[in-house]
């Protein structure tokens, strides 16, 4: 039985955005069996994949949404992956019991990259395969781009905050409408490469439309308008507490049936369910997760928001700038050295922090996202309060703000503009 070759190196393909996971699926490829690329629908797995076996040999690819490869995928699963070399299956949620009989190849041949799949919603909480792939399979994410991507560059800025922003002076060109305009266009490919906005619209309107039509109802059975609506009242909850007896009175539904909905969501990387900080110095920290829509410019869309009616003196920029930047961390938790884990933190008492990260070994990095081109003193009262709970593992508090300098605000404290995400 021939080995399967993997060349590490990814050609970058002419006129494709590189992806900064391009080398964490080739080095799983190396060494585990299956290989799962995991992500919103359009996110760009397809085209990853694509990238990544032009450095294979002799790989099959098959691509689910085509219905006769669905067809045979349920009729005759075993044969439809029988092959020597790599299997390249494309969206895999649209017939998961394909992963048995891949659970079933990969035990009678356990060569590292047997398979490399790709999935738009999490496949492990799937019924029937949750179990099906556990010592086999590596799960890799890909989000839509993140900035350092559209600009060319690998984000250190978690490992950074970790390691102490002693030193570290930003300076930016950016100003809010600036990151406004950042905010409201997103990270999904076929966003970020379109000039106008009423054509930006046009491709929003038809991922929702193909999402509660199509993508979601291939793993559940429910009612298109229900998840519609739901989708648009989590939208207009984006960067707050998650309360799912308000979230279903808004929605005229059963609390049941508010959570399996706002669950499938998260199954589909649609929302991103923030859980709550707290450790044994923080007991009247409150408990409850913060919920996100996982593209910033998916949440202006379902919001009707604009840079101009951000702009506008009644504008509701903070949960678009929160989103934004919350998921420009959760995107970098993917290479940062570090790895630490995400939160939010609200003592009982009102007083918050909107991201909070921990390390492995406890340090504490706490986050601020201020809409506003000023910071005052006053602004850094979560992050000084969360660093006399922490102590000495409190490494750094940051306000990102929409000004264009780092500023330092005494010790380990620091406001810095928005742009060092991705410039520090």
């Amino acid at each position: 039985m021939r080995p399967i070759h993997h060349n590490l190196y990814v050609p970058e393909v002419q006129g494709l955005r590189p992806r900064h996971q391009c080398h964490s699926v080739s080095e799983a490829l190396a060494d585990t069996r299956v290989v799962l690329i995991a992500g919103p629908r359009q996110s760009g797995k397809s085209t990853l994949a694509q990238m990544i076996l032009s450095g294979l040999n002799d790989p099959l690819a098959l691509n689910l949404d085509d219905d006769v490869t669905r067809r045979s995928a349920l009729e005759d699963p075993a044969g439809l992956i029988q092959h020597e070399g790599p299997v390249f299956v494309d969206e895999i949620q649209r017939a998961p019991d394909l992963l048995l009989a891949i659970k079933a190849a990969v035990d009678r041949d356990p060569r590292p990259g047997r398979f490399l799949l790709t999935g738009s919603v999490n496949v492990l909480q799937l019924p029937r395969v949750a179990d099906a792939l556990p010592g086999r399979m590596e799960i890799v994410d890909l989000w839509p781009f993140s900035q350092g991507e559209l600009n060319g560059k690998i984000e250190r800025f978690i490992d950074r905050a970790f390691n102490g922003w002693e030193g570290v002076r930003i300076v930016t060109s950016l100003d809010r409408r600036n990151y406004l305009e950042l905010a409201t266009i997103g990270g999904f490919p076929e966003v970020v490469i379109r000039r106008e906005a009423r054509r930006r619209r046009a491709w929003f309107e038809g991922y929702v439309r193909t999402l509660v039509q199509r993508d979601v109802r291939d793993v559940s059975a429910i009612e298109r308008g229900d998840l519609g609506r739901l989708m648009r009242l989590v939208a207009a909850r984006s960067g707050q507490l998650l309360n799912i007896d308000n979230l279903a009175r808004d929605a005229a539904m059963p609390p049941s049936t508010a959570r399996r909905y706002l669950n499938l969501l998260e199954l589909a990387f649609i929302a991103l369910i923030l859980p709550a900080w707290a450790n044994s110095r923080t007991t009247r920290a409150v408990h409850a997760p913060k919920v996100f829509i996982t593209d910033s410019g998916l949440l202006s869309h379902l919001s009707g928001a604009s840079p101009e009616s951000l702009s506008a003196s009644s504008g509701n920029a903070g949960p678009i700038l929160e989103t934004f930047v919350a998921m420009e961390l959760r995107k970098q938790l993917a290479w940062s050295i570090e790895r630490p884990t995400m939160h939010h933190y609200r003592s009982k008492d009102g007083v918050e922090v909107d991201v909070v990260l921990e390390s492995a070994d406890g340090r504490v990095v706490g986050i601020e996202v201020k809409a506003a081109a000023t910071v005052r003193p006053a602004d850094f009262a979560g992050l000084r309060h969360l660093a006399s709970r922490v102590g000495s593992l409190f490494r750094a508090g940051l306000v990102l703000y929409a000004g264009r300098e780092s500023v330092p605000f005494g010790s380990s404290m620091w406001c810095v503009p928005i742009s060092s995400l991705w410039q520090a």
